[in-house]
This record gives structure tokens, sequence and C-alpha cells, in this order.
């Protein structure tokens, strides 16, 4: 009777699909993005506009794949009720230089706007423990977002 209940779950249209985004190292990156853009109450045009020319440029997405990505982010990250939905997948799909880069990426979305707010820093720091990026790999990674964006003389040397 279970196998005859796990056979007509699997018939229902759309089931295929949304196993499959669940387990998704690209929907789970444009959604942690969503998440830390909104993590301060303001999420800024140029975060934005950071934010898909990573991910196109990471996964070599353009036109109507990276924004089929883009939406499929946002309604994940709209619809996730914390942040291990997203930053399990990841750690399973990356390896330890691949997690440290897309911590690299989030910085590289926080500073677009020229501002670090205390709640993007500290989602940051959540997702980095939770996909298994060391303190210091974080902190140079932001040290390099910020020396990037223009920004070294706003930062110190620790957390």
């Amino acid at each position: 009777m279970f196998d005859r209940f796990l056979a007509f779950l699997k018939d229902i249209p759309g089931a295929q699909s949304d196993r499959r985004n669940d387990d998704d190292p690209q929907i789970a990156a444009a959604a942690l993005m969503y998440h830390v853009m909104d993590s301060d109450g303001m999420r800024q045009d140029v975060e934005w506009e950071r934010a898909k020319a990573l991910l196109a440029k990471n996964y070599q997405l353009s036109g109507a794949e990276l924004e089929r990505l883009v939406k499929a982010g946002e309604k994940a990250e709209n619809e996730a009720v914390d942040l291990y939905a997203f930053t399990s997948v990841l750690k399973r799909h990356l390896d330890q230089e691949g997690r440290a880069a897309f911590i690299r990426m989030l910085w590289d979305v926080v500073y677009a706007d020229g501002d670090l707010h205390e709640l993007e820093d500290n989602t940051i720091w959540r997702v980095a423990e939770l996909i298994g990026v060391d303190r210091q790999t974080r902190i140079s990674a932001r040290q390099e977002a910020a020396k990037q964006a223009g920004l070294a003389n706003s930062i110190g040397s620790d957390d």
C-alpha cells in the first residue's frame, strides 16, 4: 500500500520538478543571494544586478535561463523557513574551494551598494558556518571583496 502511495505522489504534476529544485545548487545559491540582499531590509538594485551578474558568470547562463534561475531562487527563498534548506544543498554539491568562492560571491553582492550592514554580515557568517567555511577564510573573502569595492579602509582585520 505504501508503494502505491509513493507511486501516486510521483505521478502528481510538478512533483518531479519540485524534487529536483530541492537539490539544485544553482537555485540554492540564488535563494541565498536573495536572503543576504534582504537581510538588512533594503534590497538595492545594484546588489541585485551584481547577484545576477555573478549567477550568469558562474553558471554560464543568460537570457531566459538566467531569468528562470532568478525566479526559482526568489520563490525558493520566499517559501523557505530557514537557511539549512539551501546551505545543505551547497555543502553536498561544492568542495571546500567552491564553498569559499560562494562566500566571496555573497560578500561581492553585499558590497555592491558600498555599504555593509551588520545583519548582512551576520547572515554571511551563519551561511559560512553552515557550509563549513572557517572564520579566517570568511574574513579573507570579506576583506578581498571590500578592497575590490574600494572600501578597504572601512573594515578592520577582525569580525
